[in-house]
């Protein structure tokens, strides 16, 4: 039987916890202890419709997933879903939103987008500031990512002439999979928060340009959504695997996107807890005040003050939630890998190729080498997990000086930093097969959706294939260690 707005309103308590996701009800009281994010924002909406908050950030099959059936109570009457419906219609729109408005009616037309950072620089007018916020934070004081950037900066060419480059070649085959240039999409979750096709755009963009994608564990649509969004069944995807505590949770997750067609497992090592991502957390702060401000209400505190009430100092002591948009995704995950037990448990689930992401010194690489995994990206997470983890392209050099006998073992890629085609170039100098990126795909389709994706490719492939004929090398195999130097030196840069 249909249950009414009222009905569900009497469940708002942790004792019993109702919700409502697009008309429908949910009992969540027995997985308050459970979730992810803790049971603080869920009680937000005890009782409540919860759809706007529950969309962005979770793929619709998640409730299937998380809860038993006997939770799923039903949907709500006729009546109470016009009233949803009127409600969400009448809602004022808040300053966040009006700003973003704005912004979308004054996008530049996408072919004045002439390189990456164009891209990005409208990504951030057009993004929610919760999302401009998670895409773009990293660790502590940005330092990681910041150096990602710079590092590049440190490698110069020895350009190669004369040599027969008309007919430039920059596809290459990524565990035997083509891609037209050596680049294919990292792992990224949570694409919705910045578009409503979320990572459909990514796909398709991909499937159009013969590039292959990799899913997030952390993905904002569902799996098989991801895949049933590609222009064809052959279009290849790969799979960032957060392995969670429980190996049966883990081993469903690997077994469900095998049956989905997805062609190889990533397994992410250097996010098992939370990085301290301070950007994310305040800017939910950042829009209540905003928001506060624009309701003629006042602002926060202001920062720097001893306390001088008895509640300030009852609020020192109260827990701060410093997770951010997604930080609790990965709460659950399993900190107790080890190259012993893990990679052979992997093994014995999956026929896959098997490849490590996070890769973050000589010394790993050469274990997983070791462990006969497939391949590795050298990674930082973005510079937004371990503060002061050196830069990808300068483990990559590392590696390549120090043991390369390596990369006669594995494939190795590297993420992290990567803005221009001369970039691309250089990892391959040093022996990279190809890079990943995370974040300039998930501005592309957030600020042009699919289109945006596409643009994106065209432009990298025109840098690339510039860089390639100007360095000498008709094919990604002319691509050697002699053609590129480290400097000590660090040249001035227009902009970072």
């Amino acid at each position: 039987m249909p249950l009414t707005l009222q009905q569900v309103a009497e469940h708002n308590n942790e004792k019993s916890c109702w919700v409502i996701i697009k008309n429908k009800v949910y009992d969540v009281t027995d997985f308050l202890r459970d979730h992810p994010g803790g049971a603080k924002i869920i009680l937000k909406y005890a009782g409540r419709d919860a759809t706007s908050a529950y969309e962005p950030i979770h793929p619709p099959d998640a409730l299937d997933k998380n809860l038993p059936a006997e939770k799923h109570l039903g949907e709500v009457d006729s009546a109470s879903a016009r009233q949803l419906e009127a409600a969400q219609s009448n809602r004022p729109k808040t300053e966040d939103e009006l700003r973003v408005e704005r912004e979308r009616a004054n996008m530049p037309p996408l072919k004045r987008i002439l390189d990456l950072r164009d891209m990005e620089d409208v990504a951030r007018r057009v993004l929610s500031a919760k999302a401009w916020a998670y895409y773009s934070s990293s660790a502590d004081d940005e330092i990681a990512h910041t150096e990602n950037l710079r590092a590049f900066t440190r490698f110069f060419f020895h350009p190669r002439v004369m040599r027969a480059v008309a007919d430039c070649d920059p596809s290459t085959k990524i565990l035997g999979f083509h891609s037209a240039i050596p680049v294919f999409v990292s792992g990224a979750a949570l694409a919705k928060l910045g578009h409503p096709r979320g990572e459909a755009n990514i796909t398709e963009g991909c499937g159009r340009t013969n590039l292959i994608q990799m899913v997030s564990s952390n993905a904002s649509l569902s799996y098989s959504e991801i895949a049933n969004a590609r222009v064809s069944p052959s279009q290849p995807l790969f799979f960032q695997l957060y392995k969670h505590k429980d190996k049966a949770i883990a081993e469903k997750r690997i077994r469900e996107v095998e049956s989905l067609g997805y062609k190889a497992i990533f397994l992410t090592v250097d996010a098992i807890v939370p990085g301290n991502r301070e950007r994310d957390v305040r800017a939910g702060w950042e829009v209540e005040d905003v928001e506060a401000i624009a309701r003629g209400q006042q602002g926060s505190p202001r920062s720097g003050e001893l306390p001088r009430k008895g509640s300030d100092l009852e609020e020192i002591e109260e827990e701060v939630d410093v997770t951010g948009t997604a930080g609790a995704l990965v709460l659950n995950d399993d900190q107790n890998m080890t190259w012993k037990e893990t990679i052979p448990w992997l093994r014995s689930v999956t026929k896959l190729p098997i490849l490590i992401k996070g890769i973050q010194c000589v010394e790993d690489a050469v274990l997983a080498a070791e462990a006969g995994c497939d391949g590795i990206m050298i990674s930082n997470h973005g510079g937004r997990q371990l503060e002061y983890a050196l830069p990808s392209i300068e483990v990559l050099y590392r590696l390549r000086r120090q043991r390369p006998d390596v990369f006669t073992k594995l494939e190795v890629y590297i993420d992290g930093g990567v803005r221009r085609g001369t970039d691309v170039i250089k990892a391959l100098c040093l022996g990279a097969t190809a890079v990943s990126m995370g974040r300039p795909f998930l501005y592309a389709q957030s600020a042009y959706g699919t289109a945006g994706v596409v643009k994106m490719v065209r432009i990298l492939e025109r840098e690339i294939m510039t860089a390639m004929k100007l360095i000498g090398a008709r094919t990604v195999k002319d691509l050697v260690p002699e053609m590129v130097e480290r400097v000590d030196w660090q040249p001035n840069l227009a902009r970072l």
